[in-house]
């Protein structure tokens, strides 16, 4: 079983990076990707990226309300480019757009595609395992979603302590053996991503909460008025982009297998042009709100989501 971690402890190491040297601002993260250096891009390992029509099952664990889930549900409709009516521009669609690149580096005469469609919704509000889980049990909960062609996503309640969780990691992604379906068996992909909201809201829910380390900026209105989910989704878009890039860890990425430098973790603390380390970057604002965002959705929806590895360009690409 293949587990990886998020931008967290990536995101930690830039903050402290920017301690001693505050003056290179985002060209820190040029260098980390080697913009010079072919060798140090996102490598392809010659795996299988996700492809065809995927399911996105969500697995509430813990107490969440009709509000919140509604949050990340209209962030996975809002994927899909198909979605009606069209997103206003920025979109949440367009940012996904860059994922496709990679299908083209992959196999530039006859690239596949990924179309992604919100699946089941799976409540376990009475916390079947405890409130207390490791990463088998997390394995254990996604594979209560679909068994094939999915993304089977594990979200968290705040009340609920996972190995790692605000210690080394925000949030994970991997790969398990299903059911066997018609004698055969088949892989499927799932993420896991916890609600920070009162364990660590420095480090998982940032910029929308006050950091834990580095340069203390006042914290920025969640576009949704909720850190917790708000935060959530910048995690699950991460991982999202390293799902489909790199979804049984020989895909896209940058160093060893077990930590990897994927998609969206290769642009740590990167939400728009101007990004320097404890500046998420010159965000739009909603007017009415006050809130800070970079990506409409489905529903009116706003989001702030994080910047990703654009292969074309070498660079960190984002919607503003």
């Amino acid at each position: 079983m293949a587990s990886f971690a998020s931008s967290l402890r990536i995101l930690k190491l830039f903050v402290l990076i920017s301690l001693f040297s505050s003056c290179f601002g985002s060209r820190i993260i040029g260098r980390t990707l080697g913009q010079d250096n072919q060798f140090q891009l996102l490598h392809y390992h010659k795996g299988a990226l996700l492809s065809g029509r995927i399911s996105v099952n969500l697995i509430w664990y813990g107490k969440f309300k009709p509000s919140q889930r509604a949050i990340i549900a209209d962030f996975i409709t809002s994927l899909s480019s198909s979605s009606a009516p069209p997103q206003t521009q920025p979109s949440v669609a367009s940012w996904w757009k860059t994922t496709e690149k990679y299908y083209h580096l992959a196999n530039s005469k006859k690239p596949s595609s990924l179309s992604l469609y919100l699946g089941k919704q799976i409540l376990d509000e009475n916390y079947s395992l405890g409130k207390s889980l490791t990463r088998k049990q997390i394995v254990e909960l996604a594979s209560k979603g679909e068994q094939r062609n999915a993304i089977n996503v594990v979200l968290t309640a705040a009340d609920v302590i996972v190995d790692g969780f605000c210690q080394n990691t925000c949030g994970s992604h991997g790969s398990s053996k299903g059911a066997a379906i018609q004698g055969k068996t088949y892989k499927f992909a799932y993420i896991w991503v916890g609600n920070s909201e009162t364990q660590c809201p420095g480090y998982c829910a940032w910029p929308f909460h006050q950091p834990t380390y580095g340069p203390q900026n006042p914290p920025l209105v969640a576009p949704n008025n909720d850190v917790g989910m708000d935060g959530m989704v910048i995690n699950l878009g991460s991982l999202m982009a390293g799902t489909a890039t790199n979804p049984f860890g020989n895909g896209y990425f940058q160093g060893p297998a077990e930590a990897p430098l994927e998609a969206a973790s290769a642009c740590p603390g990167v939400y728009a042009k101007g990004a320097y380390p404890g500046y998420p970057g010159n965000l739009l604002v909603d007017r009415t709100t006050g809130a800070s965002y970079n990506a409409h959705g489905t529903n009116g929806r706003k989001y702030v989501l994080p910047a990703l590895y654009d292969p074309s360009t070498t660079s960190c690409s984002t919607l503003v």
